[in-house]
Parts: structure tokens; C-alpha cells; sequence
């Protein structure tokens, strides 16, 4: 019984981390569309997306990630022989790689807390979709384990990447030709 508690907290914060990881990029564009407006829309948006930026990072993503990966660990040690199983090594190679992302966008935050804009809002629009790849690629690992067909996989993930691509480009068109959209 112990253990449906601890995967189910751990499933919770994994939901709530990915909200922050999937949420802080696109405040991330705000700050850097506000930056290109006239002042004083500029400094007033920017101080506003800085404040909501900072509450979203450490009232909901950090937190999230701590607890997912303190739950997490305790499911390793409820259950040790997981660390044996090769789809568990190709999981957890992607949740370093959430984790090298987690940490980027915290250097990019720190960033825009100091107005420091290095990146542009396509940038950002596709640095997004990295979570939302690792997501996909988790969620399939864990779900299909060792009958995950490779090739199939692989595959796959192209695919998403591809059509994640066209989505930002459509939109790209869209937002030229209706600027307030």
C-alpha cells in the first residue's frame, strides 16, 4: 500500500514540474515581446512577468522537482530491482537531461530577473518543446518498459520533433499576418 501512495505523489509532482517547465518559457517570451514594446508598457509588463516568473519558479517548479525526485528515489528503494531493467537506465538518462534542461532554464530566469534578454521569442518557442520531448520519451518508457520497440521509438520522436517544428513555423506565419492574435 505504501508504494501506490509513493507513486502517486510522485506522479502528482511529476504533472506539477512539467507545468512549471512547460509554463516558465513562455513567460520567458512575454518578458522578451515586452522588452520590443515602447516605455512605459515596457517596464511595467517586465516587472509584472519578472514577479510572476520568480512565484512560478519557486512556489511551484523547484519545489516540484525536489519532491519528484525525493518520491522518486524512495520508489527505488521500495522497489531496488528496477535499477536492473534497461528501460529504467534509458529513463533515467532523460530525466538527467530534464534536469540539465530544469537547470538552464533557471540560468535563463536568472537572466530575465536582471533584464539580461540574450534570447529571442522563436528561440524560446522551440526551447519549450525540449520538455515537452522528454515528456513524450518518458511517459513511453514507462508505460511499454521493455516492449518498447527502438526502431518504432526513434522514429517516433522524429516525427513529434518534426511536427513540433512546422507547429512554431505555422505559427510564426499566423502571428505575422495577425499581429494581435
Amino acid at each position: 500500500m505504501l508504494y501506490a501512495y509513493i507513486k502517486s505523489l510522485h506522479l502528482i509532482f511529476v504533472v506539477t514540474w512539467f507545468a512549471g517547465l512547460f509554463y516558465i518559457p513562455r513567460l520567458f517570451i512575454y518578458h522578451i515581446e515586452a522588452w520590443q514594446k515602447p516605455s512605459p508598457d515596457k517596464e511595467i509588463l517586465s516587472e509584472q512577468l519578472k514577479l510572476m516568473t520568480r512565484r512560478l519558479w519557486y512556489i511551484i517548479t523547484w519545489p516540484s522537482a525536489i519532491l519528484c525526485t525525493i518520491f522518486a528515489l524512495w520508489l527505488m528503494v521500495l522497489m531496488p530491482s528496477w535499477i536492473q531493467q534497461p528501460w529504467m537506465h534509458v529513463k533515467l538518462a532523460f530525466v538527467v537531461l530534464l534536469f540539465v534542461y530544469h537547470f538552464k532554464c533557471h540560468q535563463i530566469f536568472k537572466q530575465m530577473q536582471r533584464d539580461d534578454i540574450r534570447y529571442t521569442s522563436q528561440f524560446m518557442r522551440i526551447w519549450n518543446e525540449v520538455a515537452t520531448i522528454i515528456l513524450f520519451a518518458v511517459v513511453f518508457l514507462v508505460i511499454l518498459k521493455s516492449a518498447f520497440n527502438w526502431i518504432y521509438g526513434l522514429v517516433g520522436m522524429f516525427v513529434l520533433m518534426i511536427l513540433l517544428m512546422l507547429g512554431i513555423k505555422l505559427y510564426k506565419r499566423y502571428r505575422e499576418k495577425h499581429p494581435n492574435a
